[in-house]
């Protein structure tokens, strides 16, 4: 085996014999696109290093869009939930695709990247000439990230690009988080304290769990008399088709222990759903949900956010998202002196660091409590 430089044109190629197949065909490969005689000389040395060391990558006309649409994508539907495979594909059809996709794979570099991520802050957005926030950009990066660390394992590129660029930062100009004071949870459950899904909505502000841990919530996981539940399965809107998961992480998949107040409105709640299955009789789907429609089928998670929406809309209150309930309880929670463990293990989250660390901003009040109790012990009352 051996390499040669070769000028072609305007540029400099390299070409790497490796001698004939069984058919007594010559077998090289061509390394083009070098301005000058000593670029090419110096790839030459490179390559054949790599091909001693067994790190040598063939030439691959293959571009991004090809790489990612029909390898990769197809590739990783069996390793990662429906919902967030359904996520990165949209992401890569909206935004990758149309700006990256039709350039080759192996020819991507950091810098490419780093302009692409430019672009998409400053009219990323697609049917308006707005930017994209720092948090979703990251996102896309991400995913990038993970395609090329595939294409590095599967040996159709060098290097992940990625890993050198530099994404958006989030921090100050990202969107803050939105909560409500207790005043305004009060405000906002006495508002809807008449609607249907009031019930869903209480134990969404007074448990923490996410939308897809409420709809999917069972009654076989509920247990009243105890005043506790188990998050034993969550439910996930792909493409607006609903499937039903195991809980994401083992954190995740846990018990929470109930307030009297929300046991009371469930037990008042299941009272109303067995009306609505009498009243239907066979025509009453049982799917053994805790919150459903009348006819007893599930509601979609999208369904859930827009009446939440339109809830918060008609009282008045400071606009804030369904899953800023979540954020909302965490914080009271802290702010009441709640021991952060406890916070942590009812939101299911990894650690009691990561818990500590998204709701800093509830955590001033604490060290300003804990000051004064150590005054007091010190120099008394």
């Amino acid at each position: 085996m051996r390499g040669s430089v070769i000028k072609r044109g305007n540029s400099w190629s390299v070409v790497i014999d490796f001698g004939r197949d069984a058919a007594g065909k010559r077998m090289r490969k061509w390394h083009s696109g070098f301005e000058t005689r000593k670029e090419a000389e110096r790839a030459r040395t490179e390559i054949l290093s790599r091909l001693d060391h067994g790190t040598y990558v063939e030439p691959d006309r293959r571009t991004l869009s090809d790489f990612l649409e029909h390898d990769w994508l197809p590739a990783i539907k069996a390793r990662i939930r429906p919902s967030t495979w359904d996520s990165y594909a949209r992401n890569v059809r909206l935004h990758v695709v149309p700006e990256l996709g039709g350039e080759h794979l192996q020819s991507i570099t950091p810098a490419r990247l780093n302009r692409f991520y430019a672009e998409m802050l400053e009219s990323g957005r697609i049917g308006s000439e707005r930017g994209l926030s720092p948090k979703t950009v990251r996102y896309v990066h991400g995913i990038i990230r993970k395609a090329f660390a595939d294409a590095v394992r599967w040996n159709v590129v060098q290097r992940n690009v990625a890993d050198l660029a530099d994404p958006p930062k989030v921090g100050a100009a990202g969107r803050e988080m939105q909560t409500w004071t207790a005043d305004e949870l009060r405000t906002f459950l006495h508002h809807i304290e008449d609607q249907r899904l009031y019930a869903a909505y209480l134990l969404a502000a007074t448990t923490g769990m996410r939308r897809g841990e409420v709809l999917g919530l069972r009654w076989q996981d509920v247990d009243l008399d105890l005043a506790r539940l188990s998050v034993r399965q969550t439910i996930v809107s792909v493409a607006y088709e609903i499937k039903f998961a195991e809980p994401k992480t083992t954190r995740s998949r846990r018990s929470i222990a109930l307030d009297q107040r929300t046991v009371a409105v469930l037990r008042s709640w299941r009272k109303v759903q067995l009306e609505d299955r009498i009243l239907l009789g066979d025509d009453y789907e049982n799917s053994g949900l805790v919150f459903t429609r009348e006819d007893g089928r599930f509601i979609h998670p999208d369904r859930f956010s827009q009446l939440f929406d339109k809830y918060v809309g008609s009282s008045g209150l400071p606009r804030i998202r369904l899953h800023d309930l979540r954020h909302t309880h965490a914080s009271l929670a802290l702010a009441a002196g709640v021991h952060p463990k406890v916070v942590s293990e009812r939101l299911g989250h990894a650690t009691v660091a990561f818990t500590l660390d998204v709701y800093s901003h509830a955590v001033p009040a604490l060290q300003e409590d804990a000051a004064d109790r150590v005054a007091a012990l010190v120099f008394g009352a």
